[in-house]
């Protein structure tokens, strides 16, 4: 009995030190990828490098993860961001371009049906798996809601998070093409001068109880939006000016990071090879598809080409506000356009996947 308590507790003094060793490799490999691409001049590099260095420890066969409640956390944060930035600008941007919004979210989940139309039809994976992996956007919740409708919700997170990595990298891109020249900044924040601790303190008291209640009742992207809508409220009623520090937004941007790149283990990749090809072609051809409807939307509105593509870029939420934040473009257009794609992505998600299943 002592011989195998014994060995049990060396089994997890050695699980113990491994995590500790991955833990710090995730750290030191995501501090030099996110150095060499802030030092690129890249948008968003403290978001991209460590979800970089997570897919490649994460493809490698490491274990850790982030805890569920430090990403929740983190996206409050992110919400709490968005709040001291945009107010009521958001809705009055939505009431004033409501018929054009409506019809750029429509074509973007139009577009997301025709791919995946394609996908089921001439691709090798069953129906409702390709259905559900190709909507464009609330991947969360498509991978939540995936296994109720029988797809399998390995290929759907494999689709789903592939999109969100490549949807990052090339809306990182093209905000340095179309930003070089002007001065970049490295990690978006709020403008303080100096720190008030009160305005801290209703900050991480906005962003635990949003986040707790966008989880508990299971909001789609509650963890962001319900932060945002009380951080707007509390800075309009309560006189309260939130306060993000630049240290805490780094570590939040860490967090999100690794939260998506440690999704990618050997294991679901491994699972999903032989579509890989396909994926990368049906997330390309997604993204090339809703450029085409942010050029219909700069001619049609008076925004500029990043605001557009930000503004119709096939998810996630909380990264593209990432980018958006340190690029200079019209937040409360981006916010307004990914705000209601993602309800409209939720509520036609099941409806649109069956359709595809069906019909392809």
């Amino acid at each position: 009995m002592a011989g195998s308590k014994d060995g049990s507790e060396g089994g997890r003094l050695k699980f113990g030190a491994r995590a500790v060793v991955q833990w710090v490799s995730l750290l030191a490999l995501s501090a030099v990828v996110t150095l060499g691409l802030d030092t690129a001049g890249l948008p968003a590099a403290w978001l991209i490098g460590p979800m970089i260095g997570a897919i490649a420890l994460g493809v490698g066969g490491a274990s850790i993860r982030v805890p569920p409640s430090g990403f929740t956390m983190a996206q409050a944060i992110i919400g709490c961001l968005v709040a001291h930035a945009v107010t009521s600008s958001i809705l009055l941007s939505i009431a004033r371009n409501w018929p054009l919004m409506l019809g750029t979210v429509g074509l973007t989940v139009l577009v997301s049906g025709i791919v995946g139309w394609l996908f089921v039809r001439y691709g090798s994976l069953p129906g409702t798996t390709a259905a559900w992996g190709v909507s464009p956007g609330a991947a969360s919740a498509m991978v939540a809601m995936a296994g109720d409708y029988g797809a399998d919700v390995r290929l759907v997170a494999v689709m789903q998070y592939l999109r969100v990595v490549l949807v990052v990298l090339s809306a990182s891109l093209v905000t340095h093409a179309l930003t070089a020249g002007s001065e970049g900044v490295g990690v978006p924040a709020a403008p303080v001068e100096t720190l008030d601790l009160r305005g801290l303190a209703a900050t991480l008291l906005v962003a635990a109880l949003g986040g707790w209640i966008g989880h508990r009742f299971r909001i789609p992207s509650g963890a962001l939006l319900v932060p945002m809508v009380l951080g707007a409220l509390v800075q309009a009623g309560a006189g309260v000016t939130l306060q993000l520090p630049h240290a805490l937004l780094t570590v939040t941007y860490t967090i999100i990071g690794w939260s998506i790149g440690l999704r990618f283990t050997r294991e679901v990749l491994s699972h999903a090879l032989r579509a890989v090809p396909q994926m990368l072609l049906s997330t390309g051809l997604m993204i090339a598809l809703c450029s085409l409807s942010a050029w219909v939307l700069v001619t049609l509105l008076p925004t500029d080409p990043l605001t557009a593509f930000l503004a119709t870029s096939p998810g996630g939420l909380d990264s593209v506000v990432v980018i958006a934040l340190g690029s200079g473009v019209d937040l409360p257009l981006v916010l307004a356009l990914q705000t209601l794609r993602l309800f409209v992505v939720v509520l036609s998600g099941p409806p649109l996947a069956r359709l595809i299943a069906r019909y392809a």
